[in-house]
């Protein structure tokens, strides 16, 4: 009887260690390659993944509903994520055509200079991260402004963009407010004020580190050599010459972080702050309420003339202002939505599953156990694609080794967030690298090094996990 439920049930083998390593290096390949070396987009490459998986999946002997359900699942999981790339991208077009970003644009070029600006584009956003709880928010908004002014200060845009992600996520990772914050204590069984505690020792220490590589390469590199005052003036007068510059128009950004602040949900708060840049742009830009949806449809486009400020300037400002767009937002969507459902048919057949419970019974000391969940969660980045998933999946299979290793549960939840949070950005056919991309303008290969925070987050939480340094247990806690 047992022998045929067995046969009769709609999961397949299970796959074994050295098969699943085979396939998920098989295929980590397959996307390396023809992202990096092609210079093809993930999508293509991640659907032939899918179609790999499947093929196999079924050679094991799974049912096709049981892939299907681990592909449908895993993308109902991340539809709130879906509803909120597109509601930035609305956000986005109608703050454009609204003069709001223009506007921030403007005043940062007014008081910001190249000596200055990484550092004070970092403590910026890191602020205002800090107070919202939303690193896509802070990129959505002063993140977009700031990556203007650093073009008018002629900084490199992977520089920019890498001082707004380490600012940003810095501030998300450390906020109550902020959703993986939560998330993380959450599934480890922690406290989420412990939880903030325990991080400000490896995330803190990252930060003092990235904030002093950030002063290293403002006074080592020349940065003010791009620098023209006059050139920044022409681009201020480009900017003035087809929007209005006034400082009403910043109140659409107050009023999404005044929301956030007041724990107004998420896509409620964007809500608020699409309605109220539409009505800017309708009483004191004087644009129509058609063109106040198109540019939410389609974006804005700039409109610079060539003819009065010269080629360069025009295709500059008219580059920086031609973005958003629900339609603008949909390249971030479906590589989203590939990858995040690619993750859930490998988690239905079971190659990350059997991987991450091998590393998670072979390892014992909080050294080696700190490591293994920084190598995992990004494993699942790299392979699901998603930030929440590359922290509740490792947490739900490691938290059992914690227990045994007798470290407290806020450890497991800080290196959740050291290596899932922080890794996720710097892959670009993750939800949060393809969404800071096509928000900042910035391939994620051209700002990664500059992410700073990013990267060495998990090495110092790996570092300090050998050396013992700030490893809490739960006799020594009691």
């Amino acid at each position: 009887m047992n022998h045929l439920s067995e046969k009769n049930s709609p999961h397949g083998r299970r796959p074994g260690l050295f098969e699943s390593i085979a396939i998920i290096a098989a295929v980590a390949a397959i996307v390396m390659f023809c992202v990096v070396k092609l210079k093809l987009d993930a999508h293509i490459p991640l659907f032939v993944c899918i179609l790999i998986v499947i093929v196999l999946g079924l050679r094991l002997g799974n049912k096709w509903q049981v892939l299907e359900d681990g592909y449908v699942s895993a993308v109902n999981a991340a539809t709130s994520a879906f509803f909120i790339l597109m509601m930035v991208g609305i956000m986005i077009g109608v703050w454009m055509t609204s003069g709001v970003i223009t506007t921030m644009i403007d005043y940062g070029l007014a008081i910001l200079t190249p000596k200055t600006f990484l550092i004070v584009s970092l403590l910026i956003c890191s602020i205002v991260s800090l107070a919202t709880g939303s690193s896509w928010g802070t990129a959505a908004s002063i993140g977009v402004a700031l990556m203007g002014v650093g073009a008018g200060l002629g900084i490199s845009p992977g520089m920019t963009a890498g001082a707004v992600i380490s600012g940003a996520y810095f501030g998300d990772k450390m906020s109550p407010l902020s959703d993986t914050t939560n998330l993380a204590p959450a599934v480890s069984g922690a406290k989420l004020y412990d939880h903030i505690k325990s991080m400000l020792y490896t995330t803190g220490t990252s930060y003092a580190i990235t904030l002093m590589i950030f002063i290293v390469i403002t006074l080592s590199i020349n940065i003010s050599g791009n620098y023209d005052p006059t050139r920044v003036f022409e681009i201020r007068k480009a900017l003035a010459s087809v929007q209005l510059i006034s400082p009403f128009l910043l109140l659409p950004p107050v009023i999404v972080i005044v929301s956030t602040l007041l724990k107004v949900p998420a896509i409620p708060g964007m809500m608020l702050g699409i309605v109220a840049g539409a009505l800017c742009g309708m009483f004191i830009q004087g644009e129509s309420f058609a063109n106040i949806i198109s540019a939410a449809q389609y974006g804005y486009t700039g409109t610079v003339s060539a003819d009065v400020f010269g080629d360069q300037i025009a295709e500059m400002v008219n580059t920086l202002l031609t973005r958003g767009g629900l339609q603008g937002m949909m390249w971030t969507i479906s590589l989203s939505w590939i990858a995040i459902g690619f993750g859930g048919i490998l988690e239905a057949v079971g190659y990350l599953n059997v991987i991450l419970n091998a590393s998670a019974r072979v390892l014992s000391r909080p050294g080696n156990l700190i490591a293994a969940t920084v190598v995992s969660c990004i494993g699942v980045n790299l392979f699901v694609g998603d930030q929440y998933i590359a922290i509740v999946l490792p947490g739900r299979l490691m938290k059992p080794a914690y227990e045994r290793a007798g470290l407290a549960p806020h450890m497991l939840s800080r290196t959740l967030e050291d290596a899932g949070t922080l890794s996720s950005p710097l892959i670009p056919w993750t939800t949060c690298g393809a969404y800071m991309s096509a928000t900042l303008g910035t391939a994620a290969f051209s700002y990664a090094p500059y992410a700073v925070l990013n990267w060495v987050n998990p090495l110092v939480a790996v570092v300090f996990g050998y050396m013992g340094v700030f490893v809490f247990h739960v006799k020594k806690e009691q």
